[in-house]
C-alpha cells in the first residue's frame, strides 16, 4: 500500500469535507494508499510543501508571491465558504464602513479574499473598516465577541451553518462570499519538488477524492450525516438545509477546474497582493491529470 501526508490548512467543511468522506468511506484503503491527515494550519510553507494540501488558495497565494511551484490537481467547490456575520443593525456590507470586523490576515488566502470582495463593495479594507485580525480556527471566540459587543461582524468559515446562527441570535449574514468572488479552491496540490503528481500515492488520492465528490452529489443522506460531525451545534434539518444551498450546488463532481473563473481569481489575487499574476489557471490548476 502506497502511502502520503496529507495537510489541511483550514478547519470546517470547506476544507475538509471531500477528504473526511474519503476517509470515513474507506475510499482510501480502496485505492490502496495510507493517507495521514496531518493538520498543517499553522506550518510554515517550507514543512507544508514536503506534504499533499488540500489549500489550494495558500498554494496559489505562496506560487505567485515566493515562487513554491505547488500545482493543483483537484478543486472540490469554485465558491469559497466563508460568510459576512454582523450584529443586528447592519444589512449590508457598506454598512461595514467605520465597524469592527474580525478577518485573516490579509496574507492568508482567506485573507486575501475577503479584501476583494470588500473592495468591490466599495470599501477600502485598509481605511474604511477597523479589522481585527485572528488566525483561522472555530470562530466560537467571534461568537463570544459578537454577543458582548467586543466586535461588529466576523468572516466566519463552514465550523458553522451562519445562516441558522444568524437566526439563533438575531444576527445577520450580509453576504455569502462564494458570491462575490468566484476562485477554484481546496482540492489537492502538492509541490512536484517534493512529490510526483503522476506518483501512485497522489493518483490513488485523487480517485478517493472523486469518489467523495459524487458522493456528496449522489447521496445527500450520507453526506449530511459527515456534514453532522463539524456541524454537532445544529439540527439535522439545519445540516441538510446547509448542505443544499451551499454544498450540493457548488461542488464539482469530477475536481476539475473552471480555468476561465481561475484566470479571473489569479488576476485578482495578483492585483490584491501587488505581485505579478506569473501563473496562468491552466499552468496551476492541472486538473486534467490522469488517474487512470
Amino acid at each position: 500500500m502506497h502511502t502520503i501526508d496529507l495537510a489541511y490548512v483550514g478547519r470546517g467543511l470547506h476544507e475538509e469535507l471531500a477528504a473526511y468522506i474519503a476517509d470515513q468511506e474507506d475510499f482510501y484503503a480502496d485505492e490502496g494508499v495510507h493517507v495521514a491527515l496531518r493538520d498543517g494550519c499553522t506550518w510554515d510553507e517550507e514543512r507544508l510543501r514536503r506534504c499533499a494540501t488540500i489549500g489550494l488558495g495558500r498554494a496559489l497565494l505562496s506560487r505567485l508571491t515566493d515562487g513554491t511551484p505547488w500545482v493543483g490537481l483537484s478543486v472540490n467547490t469554485h465558491r469559497p465558504l466563508f460568510w459576512f456575520l454582523a450584529r443586528s443593525g447592519l444589512t449590508s456590507l457598506s454598512d461595514l464602513a467605520g465597524r469592527r470586523l474580525a478577518v485573516h490576515a490579509p496574507h492568508t488566502a482567506p485573507g486575501c479574499f475577503t479584501r476583494i470582495v470588500l473592495r468591490r463593495a466599495g470599501l477600502d479594507p485598509d481605511r474604511d473598516i477597523r479589522t481585527v485580525v485572528r488566525p483561522p480556527g472555530d470562530y466560537r471566540m467571534d461568537l463570544r465577541r459578537l454577543r458582548d459587543g467586543d466586535i461588529d461582524a466576523a468572516l466566519v468559515g463552514s465550523t458553522m451553518a451562519p445562516e441558522a446562527v444568524a437566526a439563533e441570535h438575531g444576527w445577520e449574514v450580509l453576504a455569502w462570499m462564494g458570491d462575490r468572488f468566484r476562485i477554484p479552491t481546496v482540492g489537492l496540490a502538492v509541490d512536484p519538488t517534493h512529490t510526483d503528481p503522476d506518483g501512485p500515492a497522489v493518483q490513488a488520492v485523487l480517485r478517493a477524492h472523486r469518489r467523495a465528490l459524487k458522493v456528496i452529489h449522489n447521496d445527500p443522506d450520507t453526506t449530511v450525516r459527515h456534514i453532522q460531525t463539524f456541524l454537532g451545534g445544529h439540527t439535522t434539518d439545519e445540516a441538510r438545509a446547509h448542505y443544499k444551498t451551499f454544498i450540493a450546488p457548488h461542488f464539482t463532481i469530477d475536481g476539475q477546474a473552471d480555468l476561465a473563473v481561475g484566470d479571473r481569481a489569479i488576476t485578482a489575487v495578483a492585483a490584491e497582493l501587488g505581485v505579478p499574476a506569473t501563473v496562468t489557471a491552466a499552468e496551476f490548476y492541472r486538473t486534467a491529470t490522469t488517474t487512470s
